[in-house]
C-alpha cells in the first residue's frame, strides 16, 4: 500500500534506539535542515515554534504535533530522559490542535507528501501563525526522477526505506507549492535542493544543501502581516 503512514505508528518504539535504517536515515537529515533553517530564522531562543507531523521529536524544539499517538508518546519519553520542555500533542496537519495566531515559526519536514489535502494543511498554519510567523518546510518533488530514487531504489532495490512509504502521485512540484502558499498570503523564497552527499561510518547517508530540487526540496514562507 502506498503512502502507508501505519509505519510511524509500528517503528515508533525505536525513533530513538537507531536500530531501524530509515529512522536513522530520517535523523541523518536533521543537520542539513537545521543548517539551512537556522540561517532563516535568525535565532530560535524566546519563540514558540511548532513542528508539524513532529513523528518521535527529532526537529521538535517547542510544540509538537503528529497524528500518531504511539510517536507522540516516544516524543514525550525522550524529551523527559533529556530534560527537554516541549508540548508533544497528537493531531494532525488538517486540524492543528493550537490557537489561531500562536505560533511564530512552523516547521513542516517529510510531512506535505503524506497529507490528504495539502491546501488545508497551508490553511492551517496560516491560521495558527502570528501575522509575519515564517514556514520551514520540505518535501519531494513530483519528477520521475524522485520516483526512481526514493521508490524504485529507496525502496524496492536497496530497502533504505519501508515498502509502500511513498506515493509518488503526492509528490509535490515546487511551483504548485508556490502557487498555493502565494494564493494564502504568504510570501515565498526561493527554494534548495536536499540531497544524500556522503556515507558515515554505520554506512548510512548523510544529507546536504544539493544544486537541483529535482528530487527533495527544501523552502520558507513568510505570512504577510
Amino acid at each position: 500500500m502506498a503512502n502507508d503512514l501505519s509505519i510511524y505508528r509500528t517503528y515508533a518504539p525505536n525513533w530513538w534506539d537507531g536500530s531501524q535504517r530509515f529512522l536513522r536515515l530520517l535523523h541523518n537529515i536533521v543537520p542539513a535542515r537545521m543548517a539551512y533553517f537556522s540561517t532563516l530564522v535568525g535565532g530560535w531562543t524566546g519563540k514558540t515554534v511548532l513542528d508539524l507531523g513532529c513523528g518521535g521529536g527529532f526537529m521538535s524544539q517547542v510544540v509538537g504535533v503528529d497524528p500518531s499517538a504511539p510517536a507522540i508518546e516516544a516524543a514525550q519519553d525522550h524529551a523527559q530522559q533529556e530534560g527537554l520542555k516541549i508540548d508533544y500533542r497528537v493531531g494532525s496537519g488538517e486540524r492543528i490542535p493550537l490557537e489561531d495566531k500562536s505560533a511564530d515559526c512552523a516547521v513542516c519536514v517529510d510531512v506535505l507528501e503524506h497529507v490528504e489535502n495539502v491546501g488545508t494543511v497551508l490553511d492551517e498554519v496560516r491560521r495558527v501563525l502570528k501575522p509575519g510567523g515564517l514556514f520551514l518546510f520540505d518535501t519531494i518533488n513530483r519528477t520521475p526522477l524522485a520516483t526512481l530514487v526514493l521508490v524504485h531504489c529507496g525502496e524496492t532495490l536497496l530497502g533504505l526505506l519501508p515498502r509502500g512509504t511513498h506515493d509518488p502521485a503526492k509528490f509535490i512540484r515546487p511551483s504548485e507549492l508556490r502557487a498555493k502558499l502565494s494564493a494564502r498570503g504568504f510570501d515565498v523564497g526561493p527554494f534548495v535542493g536536499l540531497s544524500p552527499r556522503g556515507l558515515n561510518r554505520r554506512l548510512d547517508f548523510t544529507f546536504g544543501r544539493f544544486p537541483s530540487v529535482q528530487i527533495m526540496y527544501m523552502g520558507h514562507a513568510r505570512l504577510r502581516p
